[in-house]
């Protein structure tokens, strides 16, 4: 049986995982009855632990918020999952610009966790490898970051001082309708109210962010990692390729993804012979990838344009053919 001291940290790791938590769930998931569970929140007051009472149908029992917990309640699962994200987090670059963050995040959890588990830990982490390079370091300011997520959830116009890639600057308006992590970068999504018009940001260019007065709107079902990725996919780049291929948009997506092509299914009325197949817009600075990348799809393709991209297939399936021919020898 459970000691009642167990009881009572248990609790607090209940209430420490955050919301209200009724008598009735607590009761259960403590193995006692609901008075018992009032003495036990009246141990917790005792400890200086502001835990509130929450009065009404759904009421129960929370922490005070913005109250931090002096003693750091892990399980062994959750150290270590807490662990590899800062881990993975960093390595992804999607941290924040004091890039020292995780480390000593990660070191406080050290700290506070028991030996046993602590040095399990270390295992892991000096045992492990990975496959990809580390991110680039282009991350953006933390109260960037937390500024733009609060005008996300309640909808609040942010003005922004941007640095565009050609070192460009202007200080703009924008309503922002979602953060988006993409390949080791973060963007911001949203509206620019002057040009009428959606844009896409990269928060690291951002150099101060401010919300405005007032609210928007954003509109009904608007994706916005899907708004990235379509953003990416029809930039301006030196070669406006044109493609039919014969197949589904899941075939075609494991090659093309939607960062680098739009894929269009053809119009209802369409003629019977274009039936299976899908129009393909690819815009790239470079050809050289497609030939081969065409190649694996392993699905009829034509080439609308440009001719270029003609030319360098053609080479690609020359060489080929002559490293089939090829024997040992």
């Amino acid at each position: 049986m459970a000691r009642p001291t167990h009881r009572v940290l248990t609790l607090l790791e209940l209430l420490q995982s955050g919301g209200t938590r009724t008598m009735a769930e607590l009761a259960d998931r403590l193995g006692v009855d609901e008075r018992t569970v009032r003495r036990y929140v009246d141990h917790l007051i005792d400890l200086d632990v502001p835990v509130e009472s929450v009065r009404g149908r759904y009421g129960g029992y929370r922490l005070a918020p913005g109250y931090r917990m002096p003693p750091l309640m892990l399980s062994d699962d959750e150290a270590l999952a807490v662990l590899l994200g800062l881990v993975a987090g960093r390595r992804a670059g999607l941290t924040t610009a004091t890039g020292t963050a995780s480390e000593t995040a990660a070191a406080k959890i050290r700290r506070v966790l028991p030996e046993r588990l602590a040095r399990r830990l270390d295992t892991v982490l000096e045992s492990l490898a990975f496959t990809a390079p580390p991110g680039e370091s282009a991350v953006p300011e933390t109260a960037v970051l937390l500024c733009v997520a609060d005008a996300v959830r309640h909808h609040r116009p942010i003005s922004i001082r941007y640095t565009a890639a050609d070192g460009r600057r202007s200080e703009r308006t924008l309503h922002p309708y979602g953060l988006v992590a993409h390949s080791g970068r973060w963007y911001v999504t949203g509206a620019d109210p002057e040009i009428g018009e959606d844009r896409t940001f990269r928060l690291d260019r951002i150099a101060d962010a401010r919300t405005l007065p007032g609210s928007f709107e954003p509109p009904a079902g608007f994706d916005p990692a899907q708004r990235v990725l379509a953003g990416f996919a029809t930039a301006r780049y030196r070669h406006d390729v044109v493609l039919r291929i014969q197949g589904t948009v899941e075939q075609i997506r494991a090659r093309l993804p939607a960062a680098v092509a739009t894929v269009a299914e053809p119009p209802a009325a369409a003629d019977s012979a274009d039936e299976g197949w899908l129009r393909v817009e690819v815009r790239a600075e470079r050809l050289d990838w497609l030939p081969p990348v065409l190649a694996s799809l392993d699905r009829p393709f034509v080439i609308e344009r440009p001719d270029e991209l003609r030319d360098r297939v053609a080479a690609l399936a020359d060489r080929l053919a002559a490293s089939a021919r090829r024997t040992p020898g």
